[in-house]
Parts: C-alpha cells; sequence; structure tokens
C-alpha cells in the first residue's frame, strides 16, 4: 500500500519542561532543546512532502507561567527567528505567526511582521506558529469579525472557516501530541473536528524524524470515515 502523507500536520510540542527536570536542567533548557527538534521537523516535513505544518509555540494560558520563563521564551522565539529567518525563506517555507498579538513586545513583533513579509510569496510549506493562540480564541475573533463586517444573523461552516486564523488552509489529518498528555488543551478547536489524534510518550526534546515517521505510519492504518460505515467506503 502506497503511503500517504499527511498534507497538514498539527503539533502540539509538549514536554520541554519535564525533559529537562529529568536531567536536571533548568526549564529553559528544554526550551532551546525543543526549538533545535522544531527545526528538524521543519525540514523533515518540507523533505517528504507535507504542505501545511502548524506547531502550537506558546497557548494564551502559557502566559499564567512565572514571567521569568516567559519572558525567556519570548527572548529565545525572537533570537531563533532572527537566525533561521534567511534559511526558511531559501527553502521556499511560508511562515505565518496564529495568535492574538496585542501582548507581544515591539522587538519580536517588529520580526514576526517581517518574516510573514519576506516569505509571504514562497511557494513551499506553510509554516504556521501558534503564538499566543488558543482556540477559543481563535473562534471568539471570528464570530466578532462575522458580527463586525456581515452583520448577518446566520452563516454556513464553510464561510465561518473563512474567519478563523488558518483562513485559506486546509484542517490537518493528524495532530501529535507529545510527553503522555491526552489532551487537546484548547488547540484548533474547529478545525481538528475529524482530526486523527496520535499520542507519543516521548517529551518534545525528544521527538525525532523517526518518531514522526512512525506517527505517520499509524496516520496510514487508519480508517477515516467521516461519519460512513466501513462498507461505504470500501464500496
Amino acid at each position: 500500500m502506497t503511503r500517504i502523507i499527511p498534507k497538514h500536520i498539527a503539533i502540539i510540542m509538549d514536554g520541554n519542561g519535564r525533559w529537562a527536570k529529568r536531567r536536571f536542567l533548568p526549564r529553559v533548557a528544554g526550551h532551546v532543546k525543543g526549538v533545535n527538534t522544531l527545526k528538524k521537523m521543519v525540514i523533515h516535513c518540507d523533505a517528504i512532502g507535507v504542505k501545511h505544518l502548524t506547531v502550537f509555540a506558546f497557548g494564551r494560558e502559557n502566559w499564567n507561567r512565572p514571567q521569568s520563563e516567559v519572558s525567556f521564551l519570548m527572548k529565545l522565539m525572537l533570537k531563533r527567528l532572527q537566525k533561521e529567518l534567511a534559511e526558511m525563506h531559501e527553502r521556499n517555507a511560508i511562515i505565518k505567526f496564529i495568535g492574538d498579538r496585542s501582548r507581544l513586545n515591539d522587538q519580536l513583533l517588529r520580526e514576526i511582521n517581517h518574516s510573514e513579509k519576506l516569505t509571504a510569496n514562497n511557494s513551499g510549506l506553510h509554516f504556521n506558529i501558534c503564538l499566543d493562540y488558543s482556540g477559543q480564541y481563535d473562534i471568539l475573533q471570528a464570530v466578532n469579525r462575522i458580527i463586525t463586517e456581515k452583520r448577518t444573523s446566520q452563516i454556513s461552516e464553510a464561510e465561518f472557516a473563512n474567519y478563523l486564523l488558518t483562513n485559506g488552509q486546509p484542517a490537518p489529518e493528524l495532530l501529535i501530541r507529545t510527553s503522555g498528555e491526552s489532551r487537546i488543551s484548547n488547540f484548533m478547536l474547529w478545525q481538528i473536528a475529524y482530526t486523527e489524534i496520535f499520542l507519543s510518550e516521548l517529551c518534545w526534546p525528544d521527538f525525532d524524524t523517526t518518531a514522526l515517521d512512525k506517527a505517520i505510519e499509524w496516520y496510514n492504518s487508519r480508517e477515516r470515515r467521516f461519519g460512513k460505515t466501513s462498507e461505504q467506503l470500501k464500496g
């Protein structure tokens, strides 16, 4: 059977802190290692033909973490974006940040805008970074925009999807969550209605290309029925 590569893979990158704690390292060491893992995933997804990769980098609830950790994460994101942007552009990737930008500092916001503008006309992997994001926020901002722009009493599901922050991109076929957790954690609540969910025991820094290939292999074993019966699909 021919292996099917999902067009859109979403990842909840969980377990950086636990990875560090098990090695008697500060939590921030896990975040640094996790960013290195992310780069490998981006390159591998591009190489095997994934068209869209969406990663949960920082949720709205993560602002509740210790201020020192939040500050480090924002600085790390800025530093790595500055470091990797040229290579990502050379690889023809399209970078898009998804989430609320109102609480981001000016320096990071400028770099985000620059990265999106620089890569907007590329035609390779769509790399979505969810920053200050939650699925509930995404749905609420869509509703508010619809109220403001359309002032209508009815709207279809297809129309509603056009107001989400992933507008124009297909829903993920495969969602991967690492570190043994089995929660969705307020991630892409609308978009993952029929997404296959793969749970990995590996903490994110240990999740390598072999683990990703294993997840895709598992995805290929799934029967995607979308409400139909197995007999209907076979018929």
